[in-house]
């Protein structure tokens, strides 16, 4: 009798220690979600005051400006990864636009505040790659415990579900040539 209660006490501290680590794992994986928000929030409160920096500078370039503006706006509301993701590629097409808008304005080059601003979001951007790998390596992690027996098991039994991948289009609009019309 002894060496069922035995049996059990280890079958019971293993199935603990399975649910312990599907719970640090998707954790593991909010935690860089929350990562990728800390960057993009930052990216999303440069871009006003890029925006107003070439405003100065390229007046009648106002389409290009309301399309990186109304791009902000997007990626800030989007709901689900997948729109976050559609809605961060255009923001990045915008964002090209206007940098190849600058490129027409040597005096707009060479301006501090554009040059710091520019090099501000350049660092943001790197951060956000950095930050996305991150998240994508604790979600492939997460995932895979939920698809090996037995975490497959625990996970389901107490609804664990997939996560997304916060995959950026890098083919889509990042791979497209940047179109600038004066």
């Amino acid at each position: 009798m002894i060496f069922f209660w035995i049996i059990l006490a280890i079958v019971v501290i293993g199935l603990i220690g399975l649910y312990n680590s599907l719970i640090t794992s998707r954790n593991r994986a909010d935690e860089a979600w929350s990562d990728i928000e800390v960057q993009l929030k930052r990216r999303y409160d440069l871009i006003p005051n890029l925006v107003n920096t070439v405003k100065g500078y390229a007046k009648q370039e106002s389409s290009v400006l309301e399309n990186v503006t109304r791009a902000r706006n997007m990626a800030m509301a989007a709901g689900s990864m997948q729109e976050k993701a559609k809605d961060e590629n255009l923001l990045s097409g915008a964002l090209k636009s206007l940098f190849a808008v600058a490129e027409a304005y040597p005096d707009l080059k060479s301006n501090q505040n554009f040059m710091r601003l520019q090099s501000d979001l350049t660092d943001t951007e790197d951060k956000i790659q950095a930050a996305r790998r991150f998240y994508n390596g604790q979600v492939r992690d997460f995932n895979t415990k939920l698809q090996v027996f037995p975490t497959n098991l625990i996970a389901g039994m107490f609804g664990f579900k997939t996560r997304e991948f916060f995959d950026i289009d890098e083919k889509g609009v990042e791979g497209q040539p940047v179109e600038v019309k004066f």
